[in-house]
């Protein structure tokens, strides 16, 4: 049997520099306290395993069970009012100009929140050979939550074994992901102008008047069946185990577009939401389908006086297709309807990480030194536009990793290594999707944008 008491806390607090609040005129400050958010969980774990005599059964019954208790909590606090307010300060040409800090403005106290939920689930896991070559396996976990519901997922597994050297696999399981804290309260205000008219730009909980007037809906969990089947080969030393998957996520929790058409203002206005330019916010409603395979080969390799070595291959390819994007009854009456979900994210979701992915991997070991050699290939990526003629396809990349190791005694361990040892970068952009030079490289690199990574590491075991 095993516990576990665990708690966590992250806070981001916003302290924007070197900018100022142009309504305030001459008088601005130049630093601004902007507020920020906050999130804690307490998690408490109680499981246990034993294994029982089972006649029917070729091995033993395996069994597995656990108790998981979770208390957490969302905070937003708003900034200092300077951060966000209007000091009514006019631009040269008479027009008036946005509220709050350039760059970030602070948050409000009207986005101010402070939530609250507990979930208990449970689970048992039975795992047994029902006969000498047939390996079962399944799985049920229960869940509930205080501001969501309840929800049961499982699992089912079996493995063959047709001679020492090749088995097959295969698994069905069904899985779900509630919606976050976050995602349900988080909200953000600033102000756009829209030819010439501030306008206030909310990021609203679904919760807020002006999110139903839209269409929003409490937000549902996301839903998932995953199926897989695979096969595992030995040839002496040498492993290969090759593993087909499809994962269909129903109603998946996205950030909706930001809604500003002039035909969204006007619906807002007349329905008494004055001054609102429009916003977005969390919405249940894409599904999608991901087909992958998996390939992994492997072999150690014991080279006497030179130490042991020990060889991956990692080949990985998937797709990601968009089936289904949201709606609501409000926005689609309006002509034209305004989306939801456009072509960026959409691209997003489908092109925007690799298609594929190789890796390959070697690990040495002689005596107290230590090294791994890895290179990684990343297939390209799309970097989607607000049009097709703005797309910026990432070109393919290999980075290429490398730590050594040394055990100065039992206790004390060193490493010495360099991530993209060979300082490689992402295609940068074209003029067009870098017309003020802040923005070289895009953020949807597999592999970051920073260049090479070099570190050091000390482990002392008491």
């Amino acid at each position: 049997m095993d516990s576990s008491l665990v708690y966590g806390f992250n806070e981001m607090q916003f302290t924007i520099e070197n900018t100022l609040n142009r309504s305030l005129g001459p008088a601005s400050p130049t630093q601004f306290d902007s507020g920020g958010f906050n999130y804690d969980q307490l998690v408490f774990n109680f499981s246990g395993v034993r294994q029982v005599a089972v006649g029917a059964f070729a091995s033993p019954l395996n069994i597995a069970a656990g108790l998981e208790a979770r208390l957490e909590s969302y905070e937003i606090f708003a900034g200092e009012p300077d951060s966000y307010r209007n000091g009514g300060v006019l631009l040269p040409n008479g027009q008036p100009t946005a509220s709050g800090a350039q760059v970030f403005p602070g948050f409000r106290p009207s986005n101010q929140v402070n939530q609250d939920r507990t979930a208990v689930g449970a689970y048992l896991d039975l795992e047994a050979n029902l006969t000498e070559k047939l390996l079962g396996s399944t799985a049920l976990r229960v869940e509930d939550y205080s501001d969501f519901g309840s929800n049961v997922s499982g699992k089912i597994a079996l493995r063959y074994d047709f001679t020492e050297a090749f088995a097959l696999r295969g698994s069905v399981q069904t899985g779900f992901r509630a919606p976050s804290l976050p995602q349900q309260y988080f909200a953000t205000t600033s102000t756009n102008f829209i030819n010439g008219v501030p306008f206030d730009i909310t990021t609203f909980p679904v919760s807020d008047p002006v999110a139903i007037a839209l269409g929003a809906q409490p937000l549902d969990a996301e839903e998932s069946v995953n199926y897989s089947l695979g096969a595992v080969l030995r040839l002496g030393e040498v492993t290969v185990t090759v593993d087909a998957y499809r994962i269909d996520i129903d109603d998946r929790i996205v950030l909706s577009e930001n809604l500003t058409q002039a035909n969204v203002r006007q619906f807002l206005q007349n329905q008494g939401f004055v001054g609102i330019g429009g916003g977005r916010f969390f919405i249940n409603g894409v599904d999608t389908e991901t087909e992958g395979l998996d390939v992994v080969v492997s072999w150690p390799w014991q080279a006497a006086g030179a130490g042991a070595f020990d060889f991956t291959l990692v080949a990985n390819y998937n797709k990601t297709d968009v089936t289904r994007v949201p709606a609501t009854a409000p926005l689609s009456a309006l002509m034209p309807p305004p989306p939801l979900f456009d072509r960026i994210n959409i691209l997003t979701f489908e092109e925007g990480n690799p298609e594929n992915k190789y890796a390959a991997i070697v690990n040495w070991k002689l005596n107290r030194l230590g090294a791994t050699l890895r290179a990684t290939r990343y297939g390209e990526a799309l970097d989607p536009g607000t049009s097709a003629a703005l797309d910026f396809r990432l070109g393919a990349q290999t980075l290429l990793d490398l730590e050594a190791r040394f055990e100065v005694n039992d206790n004390i361990r060193v490493a010495l290594g360099a991530e993209n040892l060979t300082d490689e970068y992402p295609d940068a952009f074209p003029a067009a999707r870098n017309a003020t030079g802040n923005t070289p490289f895009s953020n949807y690199s597999p592999f970051g944008r920073s260049g090479r990574y070099v570190y050091g590491r000390v482990a002392i075991d008491f």
